[in-house]
């Protein structure tokens, strides 16, 4: 459906040339000299990546209707991930390309959000804290500070995160999945 791009504000999706946007800012200005026009900061849903755009106010741009959906994650084969849906039960094949950063939180049975827009799955959302298990990680030294009290631990689905001295192989963490930080135990 398309309206008028004065129509939408900050946090709608619209599809501009078969590419999938949510409106992160949007303002009217008015400059002294000139016309009236719209500046937009839009964020690329299947790359995360943040693009400014002007439009003139008579312009109009596709809405783009998402859904979102819980999917939990299955198995892996090679570089193809399987995932279900809840409600349907639904087997949904992703590639290793597809998933990207994603693919580090994997670990079987996690539960993901998927945004979906005309039935393809254009990303996956991980939950906010995801509770992982330290894998190796070299023995805390007592009174090392010479890297501010942390070390590099590998987890269960080979992310390196940097932990806490008093962290050891067998533990399991809880890590922030925004900023892949190591937040406390689990």
């Amino acid at each position: 459906m398309q309206v008028g791009i004065n129509q939408v504000k900050s946090g709608s999706t619209i599809e501009i040339d078969n590419t999938v946007y949510t409106i992160v800012d949007w303002k009217h200005v008015k400059p002294g000299k000139g016309g009236a026009f719209i500046r937009t900061k839009l964020k690329n849903i299947k790359l995360g990546t943040v693009i400014d755009r002007t439009f003139r106010p008579s312009e109009k741009v596709e809405l783009a209707y998402i859904d979102k959906k819980t999917i939990q994650y299955l198995y892996s084969s090679k570089d193809m991930y399987e995932f279900m849906d809840h409600e349907t039960y639904d087997q949904i094949s992703l590639h290793r390309d597809e998933l990207g950063g994603m693919v580090e939180y994997l670990k079987e049975n996690l539960e993901v959000t998927a945004i979906i827009y005309k039935k393809q799955v254009l990303a996956l959302e991980p939950p906010l804290f995801i509770d992982m298990k330290i894998v190796s990680t070299e023995p805390g030294i007592r009174g090392d500070t010479s890297r501010s009290g942390t070390k590099p631990a590998r987890t269960e689905t080979g992310m390196t995160v940097l932990v806490p001295l008093f962290v050891n192989e067998g533990d399991v963490i809880r890590i922030d999945t925004r900023t892949n930080e190591y937040v406390g135990r689990a």
